[in-house]
């Protein structure tokens, strides 16, 4: 087999050593073999021996890798307490909107829509996000003006156009919830129902999401046949001339950074000027955070303004690369490898 890698690397004229590391491969084959064979057999080492990804210059990336292993203990009443409140539409001045109208776990704990509906069905500008994976970003939001779930949680109960309601206003309501002050009472014990147990609450809930082990991580894991030939290319690709590694890498396939993806700022139907409207820098018009991959087929429309719709259109899209139709196909492949089926959730009855 080292010998077969030997004739690889000399037939393909097209790497060159960098430490433990290869410059990326263009076309590599094995003598006799097939394309997939040869990817098949590169992939097969450990990660740190994959060729180099194709990425601009200055830009730090982190190898693609398996789902870290988080240990949560769903079942402590902290967690019980912030699940019951991110299903609770009582969060919202009409009674009618919860967390959960936006961030649904039968769609990957998203809506569905191209843009979130709030308070009195009014539509916001932005795309409702997937929070799984929520502990992994350093700020939240799609304009990163959040640096921690705790933080986060104040904004949706206090836009106009989202739950239109205030803190004081929320927590009247739940001090008059006789179920909700036993729960939070043994979640925090004398602490009471306050802004800062609230949010607490629901971040700490919000922080045991995570994404499912997927094909690629079975692949990872020893699974050689994990992955199709199609995904198996589409992960070449991804790591080649497609560039997507430049913005989407390690192992929940986001740098958490901030880009311009080269959709327009102004629409008409509503401006909207990314991480520019939290920071005031014009360096930051158009720039929004860097989505993790994980998960992706399942959490369409996709973008901060839900505009793309079909995953083949997403490729097209975004990359300045010119992909064939067969290229187009084997980047899905690898999107779904990276795709899991969600755990049953069961929506929780309410405290009365």
């Amino acid at each position: 087999m080292k010998k077969l890698l030997v004739i690889l690397l000399l037939a393909s004229g097209v790497y060159a050593c960098t430490g433990n590391r290869m410059a990326s491969v263009v076309s590599p084959r094995f003598a006799g073999g097939s394309y997939e064979d040869s990817l098949r057999f590169i992939y097969s080492q450990d990660p740190a021996r994959w060729p180099l990804p194709d990425v601009r210059t200055g830009v730090r990336w982190n190898e693609l890798a398996a789902l870290p292993h988080r240990d949560t203990d769903t079942g402590t009443a902290v967690v019980r307490l912030g699940k019951l409140l991110f299903f609770d539409p009582r969060l919202s001045e009409s009674n009618k909107i919860s967390c959960a109208s936006c961030h649904q776990p039968e769609l990957s704990w998203t809506d569905g829509r191209e843009r979130s509906l709030g308070h009195e069905d009014q539509s916001n500008k932005r795309n409702s996000p997937t929070i799984l994976n929520s502990w992994f970003y350093t700020s939240l939001f799609w304009d990163g003006r959040s640096r921690s779930l705790e933080d986060q949680a104040f904004s949706p109960i206090n836009s106009e156009t989202e739950m239109h309601s205030d803190m004081p206003t929320v927590i009247g309501k739940l001090r008059k919830i006789e179920g909700y002050v036993t729960l939070f009472r043994e979640a925090f014990n004398d602490e009471g129902i306050n802004p800062e147990t609230l949010t607490e609450a629901l971040a700490v809930f919000q922080r045991t999401l995570s994404s499912q082990p997927a094909d690629f991580d079975r692949f990872l894991s020893g699974d050689r046949k994990a992955l199709s030939d199609e995904a198996l290319r589409g992960l070449h690709l991804f790591r080649t001339a497609a560039g997507c590694m430049n913005c989407h890498n390690g192992p929940l396939l986001s740098d958490n950074g901030f880009h311009n993806g080269g959709l327009p700022v102004s629409t008409a139907r509503r401006a909207d000027q990314g991480r520019y409207e939290f920071t005031k820098d014009s360096s930051d018009i158009g720039r929004y955070r860097t989505p993790s991959l994980r998960d992706v087929t399942r959490t369409g429309p996709w973008m901060h303004d839900g505009s793309i719709r079909t995953l083949d259109s997403l490729p097209a899209r975004h990359l300045a690369a010119q992909l064939r139709p067969q290229q187009v196909s084997d980047l899905i492949a690898f999107l779904q490898s990276i795709s899991a089926d969600p755990p049953v959730f069961r929506r929780p009855a309410l405290p009365q």
